[in-house]
């Protein structure tokens, strides 16, 4: 079940839903007490991972911290009139990922885990605000904006308009067009291909895990390829047979990727 906090990011009130899952914080000591923090899809939430950081968790030995981003699931709704700018992940990274970490006392080193549009601000958090940032593991991140992936982001449009994806998605979000129309406005509009974060990839102080699926219809491998060839320290992984979304299309291959991941950082 999840839960709700308040805090105060950029000088906004903000209400986060989030939930710890996993083993107990407080039953372990050390590198295994570091949490792994979930950040969702650009139409994600808590909710939409599902059972997905359970399984990973507790494969890891190791506490999980999952939340829905303002906008998203139970949290603060975007206003209605509110189009979010060129620099809204980089506002998610710096500050109201940082803001949710101190609240809920996380002091101490940490893991990243975000999926697509939270695998983009996981690596944006690690490489402007990383000094406690242990690993960032990233799924179908986006460092570049290209016309392959706006040619899905225009269809999916389509669909939330002429089919049922609205009511699919009104399952995970208590304001669904909070959700959608915060994401496709801005990733639709004119000035987005503007969007590039490959400058700050070499800033990116710890070690990265980039997964991306063969088959993924809103980005090639220029996404994950990009990250590798600007920070030495990155471990690929390309699944075949896989789309946008591996933990969900191929889960046992993503775990077994984390735990080969985690034992390369855990000292011998």
């Amino acid at each position: 079940m999840s839960e709700l906090i308040n805090v105060n990011a950029d000088g906004r009130a903000l209400t986060l839903e989030f939930a710890w899952v996993g083993p107990e914080r407080a039953s372990l000591q050390g590198e295994a007490a570091e949490p792994l923090v979930f950040l969702h899809e650009g139409l994600g939430s808590l909710a939409m991972w599902r059972d997905f950081p359970e399984q990973l968790c507790t494969a890891l030995n190791r506490p999980g911290l999952v939340y829905s981003r303002p906008g998203y699931g139970r949290s603060t709704p975007r206003p209605a009139a509110e189009r979010w700018g060129l620099d809204f992940m980089h506002l998610q990274a710096e500050h109201v990922l940082p803001a949710l970490l101190a609240a809920l006392g996380v002091t101490g080193r940490y893991h990243l885990f975000g999926h697509s549009d939270g695998g983009s601000i996981s690596l944006i958090h690690a490489a402007r605000c990383g000094a406690r940032v242990a690993s960032c593991t990233v799924m179908a991140p986006h460092i570049l904006v290209e016309e392959f992936g706006l040619v899905s982001i225009r269809e999916a449009r389509r669909a939330y308009l002429e089919t049922d994806l609205r009511t699919r998605l009104a399952k995970y979000h208590d304001d669904v067009d909070s959700a959608f129309w915060g994401w496709n406005d801005i990733w639709l509009a004119p000035e987005f291909p503007q969007w590039n974060i490959e400058a700050l990839l070499p800033a990116l102080a710890c070690p990265v895990l980039a997964i991306q699926g063969v088959n993924d219809q809103y980005g090639t491998m220029a996404q994950i390829d990009g990250i590798a060839q600007r920070h030495a320290d990155t471990r690929l992984l390309k699944l075949p047979a896989c789309g946008h979304s591996p933990h969900r299309d191929q889960p046992a291959a993503v775990i077994a990727a984390g735990q080969l991941f985690f034992a390369s950082l855990t000292p011998a």
